[in-house]
This record gives C-alpha cells, structure tokens and sequence, in this order.
C-alpha cells in the first residue's frame, strides 16, 4: 500500500459525496486507501458512506470508515493515521475535489523529492480564487500583526505587509513554503517516521502549521507544487458551528504562540501578542452578529 488517504468528516454529507467521488474516480499507479473518519455527524454522513460506496465491492476494499465522538480535526485524523497502512499519508478536507490526475502527479513528485516533508498542490475555492492558505510563512509577530491590522489584504504585492500568505509571489510558481493548509497534505514516509502524529491540543485549526514546523525543525522542506490542482469549498464544517469555530481559531494563534515563539520573544511582546489576539476575537464575533453569514477567517 503507497498511499492513505485521511478524511475527517463532519456535517458535510453533499460537498463530502463530491469529495469521494473524485478521489475514487482518481487515474493512479498505486495502490491507495481511504479512511473517512466522521465526527459524529449525525447528518447522514455515515449512512451515505455505508450505502453509497462501502455496499459496491469494487470500493469496499479501498474504503475504511471510523464512526468517532466529535474529538476534533487533530484527533480524528490521529485515529485515521494509528490505523493506516500507506507509506504515504494525505490528509484531505470532505470539501474538496480533486483532479484526475492530482493523486499521481503529488506522488510522482514526492517520489523524486526525498528531502520534502509535506508538500500540497494548487488549492482553487469555490469562486475560482487561490484559496490563500494552501501556501503561507510560518507565523511570527510581525506577519501576525500585518494580517491583524488588515495591512496585508490592503497590500497584497508587498513582500514585506504580505509575507504570510505569500501574496507577491506567482501562484503557479512551485516553490518552499514555511507551512501549507490541512485540506491536503501529503506527508512523505520518512518525514512522517520523526514528526509522528498531529498535536491534538489543536482542536481544530493550527494542527496544520504545527505539523509544517515540526517537519522543518526535522531537517524537511514545505513544498508548494501547483502543477496540479484541487478544489476546497471552504469552511463546510466551520459555517455549522461559527461561533465555536471562530473561538477556535483565535485560540489556536495563541496555542501556537506559546509553543513556538513566546520563549523567544520578551514578556511584555508576549502579552500585546496574547491582547491582540483576543481582541482580534471580540470584534470579529461582533461584526458576525451583524452579519448573514459568518466569517471565521478569510
């Protein structure tokens, strides 16, 4: 077995029926596996799995499904990872639709690149745009205070205001990145032998960045490899509980903060780090109260 897919699952059932498809409809050389976790949906998703694609033989034996309490993105990617067989991981978002060719392409180029922990393809939204996570810096005070502020959406060609989401740069330029986004990364056997699983304080958002740090500070590249793309309707799982989601991230800035940097930085840096961060949340669970739909992060 090459490869395993993980995909956690919650709340999703239509956009996830899209997502499974396109994986099994994928043109590949390899064998792979796919191992959908769901977080106690309790939207059908399960039944949908069992009827729709664990009852045809020719993808029973390719699919394996984990029905879980909701424990989080972290840990229910740990419960898929635990029982995985593949050399290779991809942890893959339900909200997502992968090309063809996409599955092919990102082995053949982590084949010929040993020295690449993780990499993830050209990730495309809905509307047709980047969808500007799939290729950031590692966060640090200073692109966290640009984001904040609003200063890197306002100057998005500067390489200095819009360093984190590396904005000035061609999207359709391969490149080393500092981390890529959760919805899909493909995590080479040998990186994936030092870093382990996920940190499962995150609970959901941050594993990502994490999991890219640890692969750095291992010796690994971040590599973002847009020769093929996928696309991430995003936020599916997010927009049902926004409220909490929205907790979650900015709590997530923080987790990382201490775990990462605040050692490396002085006291009174730490505490306008950790103000900033939850006034950030106070105003942006304001303007969502006068919003039709909420904004989690954009």
């Amino acid at each position: 077995m090459e490869l395993s897919i993980v995909i956690v699952s919650y709340k999703c059932k239509e956009v996830f029926r899209v997502a499974l498809d396109a994986v099994f409809a994928s043109r590949v050389n390899f064998e792979y596996e796919v191992i959908v976790v769901d977080n106690d949906s309790q939207d059908g998703t399960v039944e949908m799995v069992e009827t729709e694609y664990l009852s045809r033989p020719e993808l029973a034996g390719k699919l394996v499904l984990i029905k879980n309490t909701n424990e989080g993105f972290a840990k229910g990617n740990n419960r898929g990872l635990r029982v995985s067989k593949g050399a290779y991981k991809l942890l893959l978002n339900p909200d997502t639709k992968v090309a063809p060719e996409t599955l092919q392409v990102m082995m053949d180029f982590m084949k010929s690149r040993p020295d690449v922990g993780i990499s993830t393809c050209k990730l495309v939204k809905g509307d047709g745009t980047l969808d500007a996570a799939s290729r950031r810096s590692l966060p640090d005070p200073w692109n966290a205070l640009m984001r904040v502020t609003g200063l890197s959406f306002l100057l998005p060609k500067s390489k200095l205001v819009a360093g984190y989401n590396l904005s000035h740069t061609d999207p359709d330029q391969e490149m080393e990145i500092g981390a890529c986004v959760g919805a899909f990364m493909f995590v080479g056997p040998a990186c994936y032998e030092k870093i382990g699983l996920l940190d499962e304080r995150f609970f959901m958002y941050g594993e990502d960045l994490d999991w890219c740090k640890q692969a750095h500070d291992a010796g690994f590249k971040v590599w973002y490899y847009p020769k093929t793309t996928t696309m991430h309707y995003k936020g599916s799982s997010s927009k049902k509980n926004s409220k909490k989601a929205l907790y979650e991230f900015h709590n997530t800035m923080w987790q990382y903060y201490q775990k990462h940097l605040a050692r490396t930085y002085p006291f009174l840096l730490n505490w306008l780090v950790y103000i900033g961060i939850w006034a950030r949340y106070v105003l942006q669970l304001t303007k969502n109260a006068f919003r039709k739909q909420a904004i989690v992060s954009k």
